[in-house]
C-alpha cells in the first residue's frame, strides 16, 4: 500500500509546543472533533490522530459501506489458544490493519470478566480467570504496539454485564476489586504497558468510574505508575468538571457534549484548577505525538495478504476446544464418501459477535465450503434442520444491483433532490458515523433502498424488518412491512432498534422481485428516546426466510443423517444472540434446535456436534452426543478452522477460558446479576468461575482449561521441582517440569500451573492459575518446561491494610491440564509475610 501511505506527521515536541498553546487550544484538545478524531492544531504541527474499533478487526471509520477487514476469532476463542506467541502475532495483524485503515489508536482489546455466561459482550472477553486474561491480553497488546499503533485497553472497570450498563452500580468488595477486577489490568501495565486505557460506563461502588479520581489518579497513575491516555467510552461522559479532576483526559467521541465551553465556563467560575487543564491537554498531546509517528494510509484500504489468511486460519483452528470424542470419533478420515452436514451455521459461518465487534469481512469461509474442499470426493447433503435466527437472516445472498438514495426529504415530496447514492449488497446497514454526503442533513434524513429480490426456493417467505428511525418494505410496490407508526423498542442496534415486524409473501424461485425499503433516519423514530444515546444516522436490517415447519425440517436433518456415513452438526448462537447493548436472558440454545440434535443423534450416534458460541450454552444432548466440539466465532477463517480439526490436518489444542456449568443457575452470580434498583452485587465476591465450582463441589459440564487431543501427554514425574523452593520477591521461582508425547502423532499441550495455600487462615480459592505454557511435542518427544512464579501467586487483597499480603506459609504449586486434572504437585516456600503496592 506504498502509494496511499503518508508520511508521519512532522515531529513536534511536546514542551516547546504545549508552552505556546493559548487556553482555547488546551480545552479543544480534550475532546474529540467526530467519531474517531482528535483535535489537530495546524499552527503547531500538531495532527489529528483516528481511533477505530474493534476487539476481533479492525473495522475502519465507517459501520457503512466501509472497507473490509481482517475479523480475527473472537474474545474467548483467542483466550481458548492460551497461546502468548501466536496472539502476539494476532496482535501484530491488528496493528497491521491499523494502519491500512489510516488509524492510529486500536479500541481493545477487551480485558473485562466474564463473571456470567450470559453477558452480552461475553464473547469479546478472554477469559474468567484474571490471569489468563491479563496475560493474553498484554501478550496482544505487544505484537499490536510493535507496529508503533497504540493498544486502548478496555473496558476500565467492571463492564460485566449490559443491562443499564451506563448507570448501573457495580457493588464490589475490595477484595475482589483488586484480585478479580482489576488484576488483569494490572498485568496489562506490568507486562506491557499500553498507550491508552477506556474507562467504562458503569459506577463501582455509588461513583462512575470516569469521575473517579480514586481510579483513575490514585490508583493508576499514583500507585499503579502507570500513565496512558485515559479516554472515555464513547459518550461514557456524564460530566465536566468531575470527570476532569479525577483524571480523565480525552472524551470522545466529539463534538464534545461536556467540554469546550462548559470548561471555559469553569475556569471563569473558578472551579477548575489551571493545573488540571494543563494536566490533561498535555497528557493528550503526549498521546498523539507518540501516535503520530507511525506511517498509516492516507485512505482506508484493505490488506489481504495470504499470510494474514494463513495466521488467521491457525489462530481459528488453535481455539478450538474438543470438549468430547469418545470412541476417538474424530479426526475424521478424508475417504468419506457420503457426508450429511445439518445446521443453521452450515452455509452461514459466524465470525463474530455482535455491536462493536461488528465489520466487514474481506471473506468468509463457511463449514461448507471447508468440507468440500477437504473432502473432494464426497458427495455433501446440506439440510438446516433447524433455524438459529433471531431476527430474520439477512438477505444478502438473494439481494441484487442495491443502491441506497439519500434525500433531505420524506417520500411524500415528490420533487425532492437526490444527494447521493450508495451501492450496497446487504439490506443491513447502521449509519451512525456517515458522512460522505455533505448536503445531507445529519439531523434528519431519508433513504431509499431500491435492488432486486431473487427467492432461492418457491414458496411462503417471511420477512422481518427492524429499524432506528423508521421504515416500509415494499415488493412489487405492494406494502409487505409498516415500521413507522406503533413502534416497540427492542434488542437490535445497540438496543435501540424497534422489535422486528413480520410480512410474508408467495414467491417463485428464480424469479426477480423489486424490492424497496423506505427509510427515515433516527430522529423519525416513534418509539420513547429518553434514556437513549443517539448516535445519529440510525439503521435498519431486512432479513427474510423460507417458511419451514419445524417438524419438516428435522425430518429432513433426520432422513439426510440416516443416509450419510459421517454426520456433522453445525449450529450455535450469533452476534444476534451475543452482542454488545444487552444480555442473554438464558443459557439455551435458539428454539427446536435442541429437539433436532438429539433426534439426529438418535439415527446417527456418532454425529459431530459442532457449537458455534462466544459463551457457554446449555447442552441437554451432551450424554447422549460421542463427540462435542467448541469452534467459538471463528473469524474469516471459521470454516477452514473447523475443518482442519475435524479431518486432523490440526490437532486441536485449545483449553477452555472459562468453566462451562450444566445449568446457568449453577453459575455464581445467577441470583446477582442484572440491574436491580440500578444496582448488582458481586456477591461471588472472589469467587468467580472455577473457583467458585470448585469451593462449592458442584458439578461442571466441561471445566476451566479443559480440552482434549488427538495424541496424549504425560509428565515424568509427579513431583514438580521449584527452583528456588523458598520464594522472594527479589528472588523468585520457576517451577519445572518434564513433559512427553506419549501419543503417536504430534500436538500441542498447554501445563497450566496453580497456586494453592491450604494452610492460610485467611479464605481463599481452593487453587488459582498464576502461569502457564503451551508446548508443542513430536511423538515421543520430552522437553522441560519452566514456568515463572511470581509475587501475585502468594498475594491477596488485605482489606484492613488495603495492601497486597504475601502471607508467610507453605504453598502447593499444581501442574495440570484443566483446573480439575492435576499431573504434579510442589512445595513453595515463603519464609516471611510482605506487604506490597504497584505492579
Amino acid at each position: 500500500m506504498a502509494d496511499s501511505d503518508s508520511e508521519p506527521a512532522m515531529a513536534f515536541d511536546v514542551d516547546t509546543v504545549f508552552s505556546q498553546l493559548k487556553q482555547t487550544d488546551k480545552i479543544a484538545l480534550l475532546s474529540g472533533i467526530d467519531f474517531w478524531h482528535t483535535h489537530p492544531i495546524p499552527a503547531h504541527n500538531v495532527p489529528s490522530v483516528r481511533f477505530t474499533d474493534g476487539p476481533n478487526g479492525i473495522r475502519g471509520t465507517k459501520f457503512f459501506a466501509g472497507v473490509p477487514a481482517a475479523c480475527l476469532p473472537c474474545g474467548t476463542a483467542l483466550g481458548a489458544t492460551w497461546d502468548k506467541a501466536l496472539l502476539r502475532k494476532a496482535g501484530k495483524l491488528i496493528g497491521d490493519e491499523c494502519i491500512a485503515k489510516g488509524a492510529h489508536g486500536w479500541l481493545g482489546p477487551t480485558v473485562n470478566m466474564q463473571r456470567s455466561p450470559l453477558g452480552g459482550r461475553g464473547f469479546e472477553s478472554f477469559s474468567e480467570d484474571p490471569h489468563l486474561a491479563g496475560t493474553i491480553a498484554a501478550s496482544m497488546i505487544i505484537g499490536c504496539e510493535s507496529t508503533g499503533i497504540i493498544s486502548t485497553v478496555k473496558h476500565f472497570v467492571g463492564n460485566d454485564q449490559e443491562h443499564e450498563r451506563r448507570a448501573v452500580d457495580c457493588l464490589i468488595a475490595p477484595r475482589a476489586f483488586r484480585e478479580v477486577y482489576l488484576r488483569p489490568f494490572q498485568i496489562v501495565a506490568r507486562d506491557a504497558n499500553p498507550g491508552a486505557l477506556m474507562t467504562s460506563y458503569n459506577k463501582i461502588n455509588g461513583k462512575h468510574v470516569v469521575d473517579n479520581p480514586e481510579l483513575l489518579q490514585d490508583l493508576i497513575r499514583d500507585e499503579w505508575k502507570w500513565d496512558p491516555l485515559i479516554v472515555s467510552d464513547w459518550y461514557g461522559t456524564y460530566t465536566t468538571i468531575d470527570a476532569m479532576v479525577a483524571g480523565l483526559d480525552l472524551e470522545m467521541p466529539g463534538v464534545s457534549r461536556y467540554r469546550g465551553k462548559y470548561i471555559e465556563s469553569a475556569v471563569q467560575a473558578r472551579l477548575i484548577k489551571q493545573s488540571t487543564i494543563d494536566a490533561r491537554a498535555r497528557r493528550v498531546l503526549k498521546f498523539v505525538h507518540r501516535a503520530s509517528q507511525v506511517k498509516v494510509s492516507e485512505e482506508e484500504v484493505g490488506r489481504d495478504y495470504p499470510e494474514d489468511r494463513a495466521l488467521n486460519r491457525l489462530v481459528s483452528s488453535n481455539a478450538i476446544v474438543l470438549l468430547k470424542n469418545e470412541s476417538s470419533i474424530l479426526p475424521l478420515p478424508k475417504t468419506l464418501k457420503k457426508i450429511a452436514l445439518i445446521g443453521s451455521h452450515v452455509r452461514t459461518p459466524q465470525i463474530s459477535g455482535g455491536g462493536s465487534a461488528t465489520l466487514l469481512p474481506y471473506y468468509t469461509v463457511s463449514l461448507h465450503d471447508a468440507v468440500t474442499e477437504a473432502v473432494p470426493g464426497a458427495t455433501i447433503t446440506h439440510e438446516v434442520g433447524a433455524y438459529a435466527h433471531s431476527m430474520l437472516p439477512a438477505i444478502n445472498s438473494m439481494l441484487r444491483n442495491a443502491i441506497i438514495q439519500f434525500y433531505n426529504e420524506p417520500p411524500k415530496v415528490t420533487d425532492r433532490k437526490l444527494l447521493g447514492i450508495e451501492h450496497v449488497k446487504s439490506a443491513t446497514f447502521q449509519l451512525m458515523d456517515y458522512n460522505e454526503i455533505p448536503a445531507l442533513n445529519r439531523g434528519m434524513f431519508w433513504g431509499s433502498l431500491i435492488g432486486e429480490f431473487i427467492p432461492e426456493a418457491t414458496g411462503t417467505y417471511d420477512f422481518g424488518l427492524t429499524v432506528f428511525g423508521t421504515a416500509n418494505l415494499y415488493l412489487n410496490d405492494e406494502l409487505i412491512i409498516e415500521n413507522t407508526t406503533n413502534q416497540t423498542r427492542g434488542t437490535a442496534f445497540f438496543g435501540k432498534g424497534t422489535v422486528e415486524k413480520i410480512g410474508s409473501k408467495e414467491m417463485e424461485a428464480g424469479k426477480s422481485y423489486n424490492i424497496r425499503i423506505e427509510f427515515g433516519s433516527a430522529n423519525t423514530t416513534t418509539m420513547e428516546t429518553i434514556g437513549m444515546v443517539n448516535f445519529g444516522g440510525g439503521a435498519a436490517h431486512l432479513g427474510a426466510c423460507l417458511r419451514m415447519g419445524r417438524e419438516e425440517m428435522v425430518q429432513r436433518a433426520v432422513d439426510a443423517a440416516k443416509e450419510a456415513e459421517q454426520t456433522i452438526i453445525c449450529t450455535g448462537l450469533s452476534g444476534e444472540w451475543e452482542s454488545e447493548g444487552f444480555d442473554r436472558p438464558h443459557m439455551d440454545l435458539p428454539p427446536g434446535i435442541d429437539e433436532m440434535i438429539s433426534q439426529v443423534l438418535a439415527v446417527a450416534p456418532n454425529a459431530v456436534i459442532v457449537n458455534q458460541s462466544g459463551t457457554p450454552i446449555s447442552m441437554p444432548w451432551a450424554d447422549q452426543a460421542k463427540c462435542i466440539v467448541q469452534a467459538w466465532y471463528g473469524g474469516n477463517e471459521a470454516g477452514h478452522g473447523m475443518s482442519d480439526v475435524l479431518f486432523g490436518d490440526v490437532n486441536p489444542s485449545g483449553k477452555l477460558p472459562l468453566s462451562w456449568p450444566v445449568s446457568v443457575k449453577h453459575n455464581p452470580a445467577y441470583l446477582n446479576y442484572a440491574s436491580v434498583g440500578g444496582r448488582v452485587l458481586y456477591g461471588e465476591d472472589v469467587y468467580v468461575g472455577y473457583k467458585f465450582y470448585e469451593k462449592t463441589d458442584r458439578e461442571v459440564l466441561f471445566p476451566f482449561g479443559h480440552g482434549l487431543s488427538y495424541t496424549t501427554f504425560a509428565l515424568s514425574s509427579t513431583e514438580v521441582r521449584l527452583d528456588p523452593e523458598v520464594f522472594t520477591p527479589e528472588n523468585p521461582s520457576v517451577a519445572v517440569v518434564k513433559v512427553k508425547n506419549t501419543g503417536a502423532v504430534s500436538g500441542q499441550q498447554v501445563l497450566q500451573l496453580y497456586i494453592s495455600a491450604p494452610t492460610s487462615p485467611t479464605p481463599r480459592p481452593l487453587k488459582e492459575l498464576h502461569g502457564f505454557e503451551k508446548i508443542m511435542l513430536q511423538a515421543g518427544e520430552e522437553q522441560e518446561i519452566r514456568i515463572p512464579v511470581d509475587k501475585y501467586a502468594t498475594s491477596f487483597w488485605d482489606e484492613i491494610e488495603s495492601m497486597w499480603k504475601s502471607e508467610a506459609g507453605t504453598y502447593e504449586v499444581l501442574i495440570g491440564t484443566s483446573s480439575q486434572e492435576i499431573l504434579g504437585t510442589g512445595k513453595l516456600v515463603v519464609p516471611e509475610t510482605r506487604y506490597w503496592l504497584g505492579l
